[in-house]
């Protein structure tokens, strides 16, 4: 598979970019249909930047403070994806909320990783809130971006137990090993052209 070929992913980033090191190493694999063109992130020291630039990738700092709002940043930020020929936008622990323009912008090509087994536990900290609420099970899940919050039509799911004397951290550790095999699958499976959004639901076509 020719370099030309393969979908061109725009990773977000603001932390450590420990999903962004999945992708990266999944896209090194013979086969991969997908090749991360470029990583933005919000935040100047973020250690993602560094991963980014060991792999071999672009790395763009867009500031939010150089930008009048929200608007003029995400505007800002569609531009940059564009440049890089993105087709794919992956949040990989982007901590800004994406305004609706840019979000119908790039309608249908928008993923998130969150850790919880959505529709449960939405929004901050679910591992906190999934301690708080006593379940057995979490999990994590890879869904399209809509103007919600983690509402988007869900593309994979993975649940890992909760144990007694769990943490907050404990559990969070446990659900990153499932989003580090989710988010890879689901950017392939997009790719491959095997993903339909069906109104809220989405529906993995075999393979052709």
């Amino acid at each position: 598979m020719s370099r030309s070929t393969l979908l061109a992913l725009g990773v977000l980033v603001s932390g450590r970019g420990s999903n962004l090191q999945s992708i990266l190493d999944a896209a090194r694999a013979p086969g991969y249909p997908a090749r991360v063109a470029v990583v933005v992130c919000d935040r100047e020291r973020a250690p993602a930047l560094e991963r980014a630039a060991a792999g071999g990738v672009p790395g763009v700092f867009l500031n939010p403070k150089d930008f009048a709002d929200r608007a003029a940043y995400d505007a800002a930020l569609g531009r940059t994806l564009e440049e890089h020929g993105v087709g794919l936008v992956c949040l990989a622990g982007f901590m800004r909320i994406l305004s609706p323009p840019f979000i119908r912008r790039f309608a249908g090509r928008i993923l998130n990783v969150h850790p919880s087994l959505l529709p449960a536990f939405p929004g901050l900290r679910p591992q906190r809130q999934a301690l708080a609420h006593g379940v057995r099970v979490a999990g994590a899940t890879v869904h399209f971006v809509d103007d919600g919050v983690d509402t988007g039509p869900i593309v994979l799911q993975a649940s890992v137990p909760v144990l007694p004397g769990d943490t907050e951290e404990s559990l969070a550790a446990r659900i990153l090993v499932e989003e580090h095999r989710l988010y890879p699958a689901a950017i392939r499976l997009f790719a491959e052209g095997r993903l339909r959004i069906a109104g809220r639901q989405v529906v993995i076509e075999e393979t052709r």
